[in-house]
Parts: structure tokens; sequence; C-alpha cells
């Protein structure tokens, strides 16, 4: 976090919009050569910069899930909060920057400081994008491994190993092949089933056409001997 408290040096932020890419040489000499994009920030009572509000002042707004701003606590809920527009103004007390292109000099505690990552990849593609592999290698290989040292004393130092996401092997093929055949196997005896039912159905249907003929008859011979 940089603090500048001189109003002239953050002039070259007021008027530039969320996203947009600004050259920092007006913040001073030790920022010569360096560009900056505004992703956000927040005025002096804490409101939130909104994108997509073009205005430099404050606005209500009507809420739900998936609006940036806000957290919906309930299924379908919506809730009218109070954003800044995504313009920068003079009341903007903190402004997230990303640096997007390194100047001449350093910026101490900015870009004289080398984070590595403390994790590798660990989806399948990642790893082989990384190290550049075809899909006949063995992704297994090429795993990047950390060393943990125990803090207790007289214990051997260690290594962890992500497991490998989205990762093809002959156990996963065969157990697909074995869902496939379940599946498959489960329509044929569904259909088969089906089948059955529709005989059943129809021979259900013919026994009663044929019940109901033989009532029919036998009832007629009974008129004819009554009158007869």
């Amino acid at each position: 976090m940089i603090e500048i408290d001189d109003e002239r040096k953050t002039r070259i932020f007021y008027d530039k919009r969320m996203s947009q890419e600004v050259k920092a040489d007006g913040l001073g000499d030790e920022f010569k050569g360096y560009v900056f994009k505004i992703t956000g920030g927040n005025d002096k009572q804490g409101f939130p910069m909104k994108q997509g509000v073009l205005r430099p002042g404050r606005a209500s707004l009507l809420l739900s899930k998936g609006h940036s701003c806000y957290r919906a606590r309930r299924t379908g809920e919506r809730k009218r909060k109070t954003v800044r527009g995504c313009i920068v103004a003079s009341d903007i007390a903190a402004l997230s920057l990303v640096l997007v292109k390194q100047g001449d000099s350093e910026i101490p505690g900015l870009t004289d400081v080398s984070n590595p990552k403390r994790l590798g990849p660990k989806r399948a593609s990642k790893i082989r994008k990384l190290f550049s592999l075809s899909k006949e290698d063995d992704v297994r290989k090429y795993v990047i491994r950390r060393e943990i040292t125990p803090k207790k004393e007289g214990k051997k130092p260690f290594s962890k190993a992500p497991k490998i996401q989205r990762l093809v092997t002959p156990l996963t093929l065969q157990r697909r092949r074995a869902r496939f055949a379940l599946k498959k196997k489960a329509q044929e005896t569904a259909r088969e089933q089906a089948a059955d039912y529709a005989k059943l159905l129809a021979q259900r249907v013919k026994d009663r056409k044929e019940k109901r003929s033989e009532t029919r008859k036998r009832l007629s011979s009974l008129r004819k001997s009554a009158t007869a």
C-alpha cells in the first residue's frame, strides 16, 4: 500500500474510468515509465466503486446475486445498495491499481521483492502447458513438490505433492467403460421390460374382448330362448 497525500499528484487519475490504463509519471520521479490499470476503489465513507455506473458520484442500485459490491444472504434476495460510480473523482480515498508496465527504477516494497509461487499447477493440462509436454508424457513425473521441514527436532524433512486433477489413467478409462456398460445394460433391460409390459397389456385387452363377446353371445341366446 502506497500513500500519496499530495492532491496535485493524484490528479492524473481524475475523470479516468475503471479498467483504464494511466501513465504514472505525474506521481513522481520514482514512478517514471510506470503504467497502472485502475481496478477499483472506495470513497472516504467506504462506498465501493462499481463497474458500469458511468458517473463520478454515488448511486443507489437494486442489486441481486451475481452483482459486484453485494453478497446475497438468502436465495432470491435483492437489496438496494449505495455504490460509487466507476469514474474517479476527488473524494476517492483509496484506489486499487494493477501494475501493467514497469518503469526504470524499482519501487520499494512493490517491484524490488519477488514472491515465488508456493504451489505449482494442479490440473493435468496446466502441468503439460507449463513443461511443454505431449499427451504421451507421464504428467505424474513433473508435479512440483514442496519441501516441508518439521518444527520438531529430530524428524526428517519430507515433501508434499498435490493430487493431479483431470488425470486420464488406464483405471479411469476402465471405470468409464464399466459405467457406459452399466448404462447400456440398464437401457436394454428397460427396453425388454417395456416390450414385456406391452405384450402383457395386449394379451389382457384380447382376453377382455373375448370375454365380452362370450357374454354377448350368451345374452343373445337367452333372449332367443325367452321369445320362443
